[in-house]
């Protein structure tokens, strides 16, 4: 069992930049990738970054040049550092930790992005 906690959402204007936390407790050894999705109400949830176990990185095209996805194998904790926000980057992101077997979630941090 893997428990993901997010914090670090808020309100920020356009231009602003906010930095998302996902602490990973429990079976941690079982985790390969990590990654952020975010989802806004009546549409599907999306994928915005992912990071492998060793480091390598993917993007959604929509915040490639804008967002950082990383993280930090000893405090088993991911990062999404966003820059430049835009009011489209308005959503609920969600933090996922991904093993051989299942792909765990945390509850989700709002991101409200004002223009």
């Amino acid at each position: 069992q893997v428990r993901l906690v997010e914090s670090g959402g808020g309100l920020v204007q356009a231009g602003g930049s906010l930095r998302l936390s996902c602490a990973a407790s429990g079976s941690i050894f079982s985790i390969n990738d990590m990654a952020w999705y975010r989802q806004v109400p009546g549409k599907q949830r999306e994928l915005v970054a992912r990071v492998t176990k060793g480091g390598s990185t993917a993007y959604a095209d929509s915040v490639k040049d804008r967002f950082t996805i990383s993280r930090d194998n000893a405090e088993n904790t991911a990062y999404l550092q966003m820059t430049s926000l835009k009011p489209e980057d308005t959503a609920v992101y969600y933090c996922s930790a991904r093993t051989t077997v299942i792909t765990y979630w945390g509850q989700g941090t709002q991101v409200t992005v004002s223009s």
